[in-house]
């Protein structure tokens, strides 16, 4: 029920059409949710309602947006920068006028984009296909999967990992009919359910029918996270190259993935991780800073922080706007609080380093959030991001053990699951 109030009030007081559309779509889907939570069976109420909230606060409002053409302007900015990216080699315009021709993202988010390039616009099935949106969320749900599988696989058998992959998939649809038979739940829905139902949550929901652009960021961070905690330092760091090859906001998260793997694998690890991070990084954005350094500056760092030739529309009361707001000194005294939160957040991470994925997503988590509060531009959508890396550990089945490094020796060690204690066999008196 908070759900629907939450979206039937964007009809009310949005200005922006696809803000509006999903509301009347999602306040009736989770009206429709509430109502299958009374009328369904117990044991089908929670995966019914969770189903129903995603088919009417997810499905119908996306296919809605895409059919109809109507999204944010990210959504027309990426798809230009593949354009850009396809033809010209650079996803920038070299001279922009207007707000909407900027592209404040790293040259990685066109290829989300390229889609559009490809498909074209002609007729629904082609503006279905090259929909940026449907490709942020299929990289989105792509990382929850990929960071809850297990990663562990015997040497010398090639394939292993998509034959274990089948194996899963055949034994969940053999679970399924059998639950459908007998009328119980599958033994792996129960650990679907939190996952799906906060992506079916305004959190989640909202940006994905409507923009969608943070959403690759959210989840190659998480699994960076996940592989480091897992003791897979390249890995880590090809998943950091990804996210910061899409915006400078993942920049943090290199920090947080080092101190990590620093702490519990050694630091061998760390430094091949942050080796692995820069180099795809440098190998993704470099050949498109190269071809236009100039529009790149100022379209992705200026731009953004208030300091571009055009004012940034990111004007939500934050307190780091309501600084800049008062002139040069106040801008001035934002960037200060923003460097000294940073460095809070940093020195912390030396003093007392995340010993496992959930701790080295809250440290992210809470620095991100600090950036977004402090940044001299800002707004309110911009917290999902740190509210998303503090949910989705707590909700998907990620590494929980840290690798700690053993006594005398630089190799890690994990440390052992508490295990209940042995019942005393009862002794046997003889008879007298």
């Amino acid at each position: 029920m908070l759900g629907a109030g939450w979206a039937g009030a964007f009809p009310l007081v949005s200005g922006l059409g696809p803000h509006r559309s999903w509301g009347l779509c999602a306040a009736a889907g989770y009206l429709a949710a509430a109502v299958a939570v009374l009328v369904l069976p117990r044991r089908w109420a929670r995966a019914g309602s969770v189903a129903v909230a995603l088919l009417g606060a997810v499905l119908v409002p996306l296919l809605v947006l895409v059919v109809g053409g109507q999204g944010q302007s990210e959504v027309a900015v990426i798809e230009r920068s593949g354009e850009l990216l396809l033809r010209h080699g650079t996803p920038y315009l070299a001279e922009p006028r207007t707000v909407a021709e900027y592209t404040p993202y790293l040259p990685g988010m066109a290829l989300f984009g390229l889609p559009r390039a490809l498909f074209g616009t002609d007729g629904w099935p082609a503006r279905v296909a090259g929909d940026a949106r449907l490709w942020c969320a299929a990289a989105f749900l792509g990382c929850l999967v990929a960071a809850a599988l297990p990663t562990r696989h015997r040497p010398g058998r090639p394939g292993a990992t998509a034959a274990a992959i089948t194996a899963a998939l055949r034994a969940t649809v053999a679970a399924t009919v059998i639950a459908a038979r007998t009328g119980t739940l599958p033994g792996a829905l129960p650990a679907v359910l939190p996952v799906a139902a906060l992506v079916a949550s305004p959190v989640v929901a909202l940006p994905l029918c409507v923009s969608g652009v943070d959403l690759p960021l959210a989840g190659l961070c998480l699994l960076a996270l996940a592989l480091a905690g897992r003791a897979r330092p390249v890995a880590a760091g090809w998943a950091l190259a990804l996210a910061c090859a899409l915006k400078w906001t993942a920049w943090p998260a290199v920090a947080v993935v080092v101190a990590l793997l620093a702490a519990t694998t050694g630091r061998r690890a760390a430094l091949r991780a942050a080796v692995t991070a820069v180099a795809g990084t440098a190998a993704l954005v470099l050949p498109s800073a190269l071809r236009s350094p100039g529009p790149l500056v100022q379209q992705v760092f200026a731009f953004p922080t208030g300091r571009g030739d055009l004012p940034t529309p990111a004007g939500s009361p934050l307190p780091g706007r309501l600084l800049a707001d008062l002139g040069p000194v106040g801008w001035y005294a934002a960037v200060a609080l923003l460097l000294l939160a940073g460095a809070a957040v940093a020195r912390s991470l030396v003093s007392r380093p995340p010993l496992h994925t959930r701790a080295a997503a809250d440290r992210l988590a809470l620095g991100l959030a600090l950036a977004f509060l402090l940044a001299p531009a800002g707004r309110f959508g911009y917290l999902a991001l740190p509210a998303l890396l503090l949910l989705l550990p707590r909700l998907c089945l990620l590494p929980g053990l840290p690798l700690l490094p053993g006594p005398g020796s630089s190799r890690p060690r994990r440390l052992p699951r508490p295990h209940a204690p042995r019942p005393h066999a009862p002794q046997v008196v003889p008879a007298p």
